[in-house]
C-alpha cells in the first residue's frame, strides 16, 4: 500500500465516522460492547440464583488429610539430642493431664486426651476449636 493508498483510506474512514455521527448512527463497535456488557450483567444476575448455583461439597468429602497428635514441644541443641540413648526422657513443655492437640494438615482443629480400647491407642475430642476461632489464628 502506498503513502497515498494510506491517506485516501484514513480520508474514508474519518469521513465516514462524521457522517455516522451526524446522523446519529450506531457505531458497530459501541454496539457490539454495550451488548457484551448486557450479556455479562444478565450472567451476573442469573448467578446469584441460589438454585442454579448449589455448590457440592461432597467433590471434598474423599480429600485425604493428615492428622497429628502434639503431646508438646521440646527444644534442644543438636549435642544433648545426640547424647540421647534408649531410655532418655525428654521434657515437654505441658504438663501431665493436659490435653493433646489434634492439627490436621498443620492446622489445631481440636484438644483431646489419649484413650486406650482394644490396646490400640485413639483421641477423645474434649473440645472443638470452632472456624472463628481457627481464622483468628491464621490472622
Amino acid at each position: 500500500m502506498s503513502g497515498q493508498d494510506d491517506l485516501s483510506a484514513w480520508g474514508d474512514a474519518m469521513a465516514e465516522q462524521a457522517a455516522a455521527s451526524e446522523t446519529g448512527g450506531v457505531d458497530d463497535w459501541a454496539q457490539a460492547l454495550s451488548e457484551q456488557e448486557a450479556a455479562a450483567l444478565d450472567s451476573l444476575e442469573a448467578d446469584k440464583e441460589p438454585s442454579k448455583n448449589k455448590v457440592d461439597l461432597d467433590v471434598l468429602l474423599d480429600i485425604p488429610v493428615t492428622l497429628q497428635l502434639e503431646i508438646g514441644r521440646a527444644k534442644v541443641s543438636i549435642r544433648n539430642l545426640l547424647s540421647y540413648t534408649q531410655g532418655s526422657v525428654i521434657e515437654m513443655d505441658r504438663l501431665a493431664g493436659e490435653p493433646l492437640d489434634l492439627l490436621a494438615n498443620g492446622t489445631l482443629i481440636a484438644h483431646g486426651e489419649v484413650v486406650v480400647i482394644n490396646d490400640k491407642f485413639g483421641v477423645r475430642l474434649t473440645d472443638v476449636v470452632s472456624p472463628q476461632e481457627r481464622i483468628k489464628k491464621l490472622k
